[in-house]
């Protein structure tokens, strides 16, 4: 069964691995490393995006209940991170902060949508780009508000009203292009234009490259994370993250939400996913918790393979999802 499970999910992990290898090898560069990123963050991943919400059928209701399934599990998976890093090792509150985005956020786009679409096709990426369209607003929000809350705790900086907060926020997810090409789509529908023709053939050419390129663009990035010193605490947070909040999330989507299952299928793989680099952007930007979040990063993509492959079998014995000789 698991030969058949990694034909399927190998080829993602490949791809991560050989621009890990390209970058640390120097057969290109850093510079290209993160020029890849940015074309794939800024041109094809959106692009993706909005041809998916353009086209999805319109009778796709508000998906509430997979909103809440998939965030009931971040809920848990992030206050274990936190609670393991104030309590058991006795971080200072933006560090727990930290412990918790490291716990709880997924790689959503670079990891996920292949992942998904890998497992489960395209009709597999209309949830997960559901998802997506509150996820990066809804855990930078909850971010932002908390570490004000955990700096004004360590004493480092007075805290700032949550609307001024949130208006910061704000004004930055205006200018994020996975943001705009959300909101475009919908305009889009609303407006009821068709997309056909030569505009349809442009943006499934630009589409087709988005997922490989991420892939492979990630792991090129990876040689910037690394395991850093302090071991435990990355690998508390990576086991929370991959077996943890997927299993909480299968649960509820399962047993609380009753979700059909190819959605039921999308949030666990989705939550299984390997932590997001936005953890250590996280940590920089608020000047702590740098170790726990690479180390997160690193250990959480490195097992991805077997992660995910074991999260695929669990998901083809619940019946779920069929494994092609499973």
């Amino acid at each position: 069964m698991f030969s058949q499970v990694l034909t399927i999910v190998l080829p993602v992990f490949l791809l991560v691995g050989i621009g890990y290898a390209t970058a640390r090898t120097g057969i290109l560069s850093q510079a290209v490393g993160e020029a890849l990123g940015q074309f794939v963050y800024v041109i094809a991943i959106p692009v993706l995006i909005f041809k998916t919400l353009a086209t999805v059928s319109s009778d796709t209701d508000a998906p509430w209940a997979m909103w809440a399934a998939y965030f009931g599990g971040v809920a848990l998976a992030w206050t274990a991170g936190t609670l393991i890093i104030r309590k058991l090792f006795a971080r200072e509150a933006r560090a727990g902060v930290i412990g918790g985005i490291s716990a709880g956020f997924a790689n959503t786009v670079m990891v996920g949508i292949p992942l998904v679409s890998a497992v489960l096709g395209k009709d597999g990426l209309v949830p997960l780009i559901l998802l997506i369209s509150v996820h990066l607003p809804v855990m930078t929000i909850v971010t932002a508000i908390l570490m004000e809350r955990a700096a004004a705790l360590d004493g480092t900086a007075e805290a700032r009203s949550a609307l001024v907060v949130l208006r910061s926020i704000l004004a930055s997810l205006v200018r994020n292009p996975i943001v705009i090409a959300i909101v475009s789509a919908m305009v889009w529908r609303l407006i009821g234009l068709p997309l056909t023709g030569i505009l349809e053939d442009v943006l499934s050419r630009i589409s087709a490259t988005s997922l490989p390129l991420a892939l492979l663009s990630l792991g090129m990035s990876m040689v910037l994370y690394g395991i850093r010193g302090n071991l435990l605490p990355g690998l508390l947070l990576s086991l929370i993250k991959v077996g943890v909040m997927p299993g909480m999330v299968l649960l509820l989507a399962l047993h609380v939400f009753h979700l059909p299952p190819l959605w039921t299928a999308a949030m666990t793989l989705t939550a299984a996913c390997p932590t997001g680099v936005n953890a250590f952007i996280f940590a920089n930007r608020y000047g702590t918790g740098h170790a726990m979040s690479a180390n997160s990063i690193t250990l959480t993509t490195a097992a991805a393979v077997l992660t995910c492959g074991l999260w695929v079998i669990l998901l083809d014995r619940l019946g779920l999802i069929g494994v092609p000789g499973g």
